[in-house]
Protein backbone atom coordinates (compact mmCIF):
# COMPACT_ATOMS: atom_id res chain seq x y z
CA UNK A 1 0.00 0.00 0.00
CA UNK A 2 1.34 3.45 -0.76
CA UNK A 3 0.10 6.96 -0.41
CA UNK A 4 0.27 10.09 -2.49
CA UNK A 5 0.13 13.59 -1.15
CA UNK A 6 -2.68 15.72 -2.49
CA UNK A 7 -4.07 19.15 -1.82
CA UNK A 8 -7.60 20.38 -2.19
CA UNK A 9 -8.29 21.27 -5.79
CA UNK A 10 -10.46 24.19 -6.79
CA UNK A 11 -11.19 22.25 -9.93
CA UNK A 12 -14.90 23.10 -10.14
CA UNK A 13 -13.92 26.77 -10.45
CA UNK A 14 -11.41 25.93 -13.15
CA UNK A 15 -14.01 23.96 -15.05
CA UNK A 16 -16.65 26.63 -14.65
CA UNK A 17 -14.31 29.01 -16.39
CA UNK A 18 -14.44 26.72 -19.43
CA UNK A 19 -18.23 26.49 -19.51
CA UNK A 20 -19.77 27.90 -22.74
CA UNK A 21 -21.61 31.19 -22.47
CA UNK A 22 -25.39 31.22 -22.12
CA UNK A 23 -25.83 33.03 -25.42
CA UNK A 24 -24.49 30.06 -27.38
CA UNK A 25 -27.55 27.91 -26.71
CA UNK A 26 -31.04 28.82 -25.61
CA UNK A 27 -31.94 25.22 -24.74
CA UNK A 28 -30.31 23.24 -21.96
CA UNK A 29 -27.82 20.78 -23.51
CA UNK A 30 -28.01 17.06 -22.88
CA UNK A 31 -25.46 16.15 -20.23
CA UNK A 32 -22.97 13.31 -20.68
CA UNK A 33 -22.71 11.12 -17.57
CA UNK A 34 -19.19 10.57 -16.24
CA UNK A 35 -18.52 7.89 -13.62
CA UNK A 36 -15.87 9.21 -11.23
CA UNK A 37 -14.67 6.64 -8.69
CA UNK A 38 -12.59 7.64 -5.69
CA UNK A 39 -10.83 4.90 -3.74
CA UNK A 40 -10.35 6.31 -0.28
CA UNK A 41 -10.15 5.50 3.44
CA UNK A 42 -10.79 7.31 6.70
CA UNK A 43 -7.49 5.87 7.94
CA UNK A 44 -5.47 7.69 5.26
CA UNK A 45 -4.25 11.21 6.08
CA UNK A 46 -3.97 12.07 2.36
CA UNK A 47 -7.61 11.23 1.66
CA UNK A 48 -9.66 14.04 3.28
CA UNK A 49 -8.73 16.60 0.56
CA UNK A 50 -9.78 14.08 -2.09
CA UNK A 51 -13.03 13.39 -0.22
CA UNK A 52 -13.70 17.14 -0.11
CA UNK A 53 -12.97 17.42 -3.83
CA UNK A 54 -15.43 14.64 -4.65
CA UNK A 55 -18.10 16.21 -2.45
CA UNK A 56 -17.61 19.60 -4.12
CA UNK A 57 -17.78 18.04 -7.57
CA UNK A 58 -21.00 16.24 -6.62
CA UNK A 59 -22.59 19.43 -5.34
CA UNK A 60 -21.44 21.92 -7.97
CA UNK A 61 -21.71 19.71 -11.08
CA UNK A 62 -19.13 22.01 -12.60
CA UNK A 63 -17.98 19.95 -15.60
CA UNK A 64 -19.28 21.65 -18.77
CA UNK A 65 -21.70 19.42 -20.67
CA UNK A 66 -21.49 16.60 -18.15
CA UNK A 67 -23.22 15.01 -15.20
CA UNK A 68 -20.60 14.00 -12.64
CA UNK A 69 -21.73 10.68 -11.14
CA UNK A 70 -19.31 10.36 -8.26
CA UNK A 71 -18.71 7.27 -6.16
CA UNK A 72 -16.73 7.09 -2.93
CA UNK A 73 -15.35 3.57 -2.53
CA UNK A 74 -13.78 2.93 0.88
CA UNK A 75 -11.11 0.22 0.94
CA UNK A 76 -10.36 -1.86 4.02
CA UNK A 77 -6.57 -2.29 4.01
CA UNK A 78 -6.13 0.83 6.14
CA UNK A 79 -8.21 -0.67 8.94
CA UNK A 80 -5.19 -2.36 10.50
CA UNK A 81 -3.55 1.00 11.22
CA UNK A 82 -5.69 1.96 14.21
CA UNK A 83 -9.07 3.03 12.79
CA UNK A 84 -11.73 0.82 11.24
CA UNK A 85 -13.44 2.76 8.49
CA UNK A 86 -17.17 2.07 8.98
CA UNK A 87 -17.78 2.37 5.23
CA UNK A 88 -14.92 0.11 4.15
CA UNK A 89 -15.47 -3.11 2.25
CA UNK A 90 -13.32 -6.00 1.08
CA UNK A 91 -15.37 -6.03 -2.13
CA UNK A 92 -14.31 -2.46 -2.89
CA UNK A 93 -10.70 -3.35 -2.11
CA UNK A 94 -11.01 -6.21 -4.60
CA UNK A 95 -12.40 -3.77 -7.19
CA UNK A 96 -9.44 -1.46 -6.68
CA UNK A 97 -7.01 -4.37 -6.93
CA UNK A 98 -8.56 -5.25 -10.28
CA UNK A 99 -7.79 -1.72 -11.43
CA UNK A 100 -4.24 -2.11 -10.09
CA UNK A 101 -3.76 -4.98 -12.52
CA UNK A 102 -5.35 -3.10 -15.41
CA UNK A 103 -3.21 0.00 -14.89
CA UNK A 104 -0.09 -2.06 -14.08
CA UNK A 105 0.42 -0.32 -10.75
CA UNK A 106 2.97 -1.61 -8.26
CA UNK A 107 0.30 -1.69 -5.54
CA UNK A 108 -2.97 -0.12 -4.49
CA UNK A 109 -2.88 3.40 -3.08
CA UNK A 110 -5.22 6.05 -1.73
CA UNK A 111 -6.56 8.41 -2.78
CA UNK A 112 -6.99 7.10 -6.31
CA UNK A 113 -9.38 8.58 -8.87
CA UNK A 114 -10.67 6.56 -11.83
CA UNK A 115 -12.70 8.24 -14.59
CA UNK A 116 -15.02 6.05 -16.68
CA UNK A 117 -12.88 3.02 -15.87
CA UNK A 118 -10.22 4.10 -18.35
CA UNK A 119 -8.25 6.99 -16.89
CA UNK A 120 -6.35 6.98 -13.60
CA UNK A 121 -5.77 10.40 -12.06
CA UNK A 122 -3.58 11.82 -9.31
CA UNK A 123 -5.35 14.77 -7.76
CA UNK A 124 -2.16 16.77 -7.32
CA UNK A 125 -2.06 17.24 -11.12
CA UNK A 126 -4.80 19.86 -11.58
CA UNK A 127 -4.27 20.24 -15.30
CA UNK A 128 -4.40 16.48 -15.88
CA UNK A 129 -7.60 16.15 -13.87
CA UNK A 130 -9.33 19.02 -15.67
CA UNK A 131 -8.24 17.75 -19.09
CA UNK A 132 -9.44 14.19 -18.38
CA UNK A 133 -12.85 15.33 -17.12
CA UNK A 134 -13.41 17.67 -20.05
CA UNK A 135 -12.43 14.88 -22.46
CA UNK A 136 -14.83 12.46 -20.76
CA UNK A 137 -17.63 15.00 -21.16
CA UNK A 138 -17.25 14.70 -24.93
CA UNK A 139 -17.32 10.88 -25.04
CA UNK A 140 -20.32 8.98 -26.38
CA UNK A 141 -22.19 7.00 -23.73
CA UNK A 142 -24.86 4.30 -23.87
CA UNK A 143 -28.25 5.49 -22.58
CA UNK A 144 -29.26 4.00 -19.22
CA UNK A 145 -32.68 4.41 -17.59
CA UNK A 146 -33.55 3.85 -13.94
CA UNK A 147 -37.33 3.65 -13.58
CA UNK A 148 -39.79 2.84 -10.83
CA UNK A 149 -37.34 3.37 -7.97
CA UNK A 150 -39.06 2.51 -4.70
CA UNK A 151 -38.40 1.21 -1.21
CA UNK A 152 -40.79 -1.28 0.33
CA UNK A 153 -41.15 -3.06 3.63
CA UNK A 154 -40.07 -2.29 7.15
CA UNK A 155 -36.68 -2.96 8.66
CA UNK A 156 -34.90 -4.26 6.73
CA UNK A 157 -36.56 -2.87 3.63
CA UNK A 158 -36.00 -3.61 -0.05
CA UNK A 159 -35.05 -1.25 -2.84
CA UNK A 160 -36.72 -1.91 -6.19
CA UNK A 161 -36.01 -0.43 -9.63
CA UNK A 162 -36.31 -1.24 -13.31
CA UNK A 163 -33.06 -0.87 -15.24
CA UNK A 164 -32.77 -0.43 -18.99
CA UNK A 165 -29.70 0.05 -21.17
CA UNK A 166 -29.49 0.55 -24.91
CA UNK A 167 -26.72 -1.66 -26.24
CA UNK A 168 -27.43 -1.06 -29.93
CA UNK A 169 -24.22 0.94 -30.33
CA UNK A 170 -22.10 -1.31 -28.14
CA UNK A 171 -19.27 -3.21 -29.82
CA UNK A 172 -18.53 -5.44 -26.83
CA UNK A 173 -20.38 -7.36 -24.15
CA UNK A 174 -20.37 -5.62 -20.79
CA UNK A 175 -21.56 -6.02 -17.21
CA UNK A 176 -24.41 -4.02 -15.71
CA UNK A 177 -23.67 -2.90 -12.14
CA UNK A 178 -25.83 -1.26 -9.50
CA UNK A 179 -24.48 0.60 -6.48
CA UNK A 180 -26.54 1.59 -3.47
CA UNK A 181 -24.84 4.62 -1.96
CA UNK A 182 -25.30 7.19 0.78
CA UNK A 183 -25.78 10.73 -0.45
CA UNK A 184 -23.85 12.02 2.55
CA UNK A 185 -21.90 10.46 5.41
CA UNK A 186 -19.86 11.75 8.34
CA UNK A 187 -17.48 10.23 10.88
CA UNK A 188 -15.67 11.44 13.98
CA UNK A 189 -12.36 9.63 13.71
CA UNK A 190 -10.98 8.57 17.09
CA UNK A 191 -7.73 6.84 16.12
CA UNK A 192 -5.24 6.48 13.30
CA UNK A 193 -3.77 9.11 11.00
CA UNK A 194 -6.94 11.23 11.03
CA UNK A 195 -7.52 11.01 14.78
CA UNK A 196 -9.62 13.91 16.07
CA UNK A 197 -10.91 14.90 12.64
CA UNK A 198 -14.53 14.95 11.54
CA UNK A 199 -14.68 13.66 7.98
CA UNK A 200 -17.43 14.11 5.40
CA UNK A 201 -18.07 11.98 2.33
CA UNK A 202 -20.37 12.05 -0.69
CA UNK A 203 -21.91 9.12 -2.58
CA UNK A 204 -20.50 6.44 -0.28
CA UNK A 205 -20.84 2.98 -1.84
CA UNK A 206 -22.62 0.52 0.44
CA UNK A 207 -23.35 -2.34 -1.95
CA UNK A 208 -21.87 -3.10 -5.36
CA UNK A 209 -24.11 -5.58 -7.18
CA UNK A 210 -23.75 -7.14 -10.61
CA UNK A 211 -27.21 -6.97 -12.15
CA UNK A 212 -26.56 -8.83 -15.41
CA UNK A 213 -24.84 -8.74 -18.78
CA UNK A 214 -25.41 -6.36 -21.66
CA UNK A 215 -24.86 -8.19 -24.94
CA UNK A 216 -23.39 -6.14 -27.77
CA UNK A 217 -26.00 -4.77 -30.12
CA UNK A 218 -28.89 -5.74 -27.86
CA UNK A 219 -31.08 -3.91 -25.34
CA UNK A 220 -30.96 -4.71 -21.64
CA UNK A 221 -34.07 -4.63 -19.46
CA UNK A 222 -34.33 -6.13 -16.00
CA UNK A 223 -36.00 -5.69 -12.64
CA UNK A 224 -33.63 -5.03 -9.77
CA UNK A 225 -34.21 -5.64 -6.06
CA UNK A 226 -31.78 -5.40 -3.15
CA UNK A 227 -32.25 -5.77 0.58
CA UNK A 228 -31.13 -2.64 2.43
CA UNK A 229 -29.03 -2.71 5.56
CA UNK A 230 -31.06 -2.01 8.72
CA UNK A 231 -31.13 1.55 10.00
CA UNK A 232 -30.55 3.34 6.70
CA UNK A 233 -32.41 6.59 6.06
CA UNK A 234 -34.13 6.21 2.66
CA UNK A 235 -33.89 9.97 2.13
CA UNK A 236 -30.10 9.65 2.22
CA UNK A 237 -29.82 7.03 -0.52
CA UNK A 238 -29.05 7.07 -4.23
CA UNK A 239 -28.91 4.30 -6.82
CA UNK A 240 -26.10 4.40 -9.37
CA UNK A 241 -26.16 2.10 -12.38
CA UNK A 242 -23.29 1.73 -14.82
CA UNK A 243 -22.31 -0.53 -17.71
CA UNK A 244 -18.66 -1.57 -17.78
CA UNK A 245 -16.59 -3.85 -19.94
CA UNK A 246 -14.99 -6.71 -18.02
CA UNK A 247 -11.47 -6.31 -16.77
CA UNK A 248 -12.61 -3.89 -15.31
CA UNK A 249 -12.60 -1.94 -18.54
CA UNK A 250 -14.21 1.14 -20.00
CA UNK A 251 -17.47 2.39 -18.54
CA UNK A 252 -19.92 2.61 -21.45
CA UNK A 253 -22.71 4.44 -19.65
CA UNK A 254 -23.95 5.48 -16.22
CA UNK A 255 -27.04 6.86 -14.52
CA UNK A 256 -28.01 8.09 -11.08
CA UNK A 257 -31.27 8.51 -9.23
CA UNK A 258 -31.75 9.63 -5.65
CA UNK A 259 -34.53 8.17 -3.55
CA UNK A 260 -37.31 10.74 -3.38
CA UNK A 261 -39.94 10.91 -0.62
CA UNK A 262 -42.50 9.63 -3.11
CA UNK A 263 -40.43 6.49 -3.66
CA UNK A 264 -40.57 5.42 -0.04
Amino acid sequence: MRRISSRFLLLPMLLLAARPGRSQSAAAPKLTPILIELFTSEGCSSCPPADAFLKQLDQTQAIPGAQAIVLSEHVDYWNRDGWTDPYSSSALTARQNAYVRVFAEYSAFTPQLIVNGETELHLASQGQVAQALLKAARAQQLPIIIAGLSIEGGSPSTLHAHIEADGSASRHNADVWAVIALNHAESQVARGENSGRRLEHAAVALDLIRVGKLEKGKPFSQEFAARLKPGLDPKNLRLIVFVQESGPGDVLGAALQEVSPAAQ
